[in-house]
């Protein structure tokens, strides 16, 4: 397992305020449900580095990171991109859930869920 000791590096603090500034739509429909602790009372931070990446909402007490993904996720290249990310993450102990934009929109109970059920799995170890 890679040792990842930098979190939130100050070298990408600019993107992250832009990020969390200018959330997509499904982004900020998300983080409406994840703030104040409203998933079984866990901390949630949105656009979190990690090393060199900017993730969508990170949970660092249980190390669970959640992904919103547009269509642009679908092509190839972006693909395989993900899969390297995702990689990367897993190998630094972090637990990696991804949701399409439309999952938000169609059934964002069903979503809640699955993250509530990930972090109580994640709770028990």
């Amino acid at each position: 397992m890679k040792n990842v000791k930098e979190v939130n590096r100050p070298k990408l603090k600019t993107i992250r305020r832009l990020l969390r500034n200018q959330p997509t739509p499904w982004e900020f429909k998300l983080w409406e449900c994840l703030k104040e602790r409203q998933i079984g009372g866990h901390k949630f931070r949105r656009q979190v580095s990690i090393h060199n990446y900017v993730v969508d909402f990170c949970c660092l007490e249980l190390k669970l990171i959640i992904e919103v993904d547009g269509s642009g996720h679908l092509h190839h290249n972006q693909k395989k991109k993900d899969q390297n990310r995702t990689k990367d993450l897993e190998e630094w102990g972090y637990s990696i859930i991804r949701f399409f934009n439309n999952e938000i929109d169609e059934n964002l109970n069903a979503v809640l869920e699955r993250i509530s059920l990930k972090c109580k799995e994640l709770g028990l170890n």
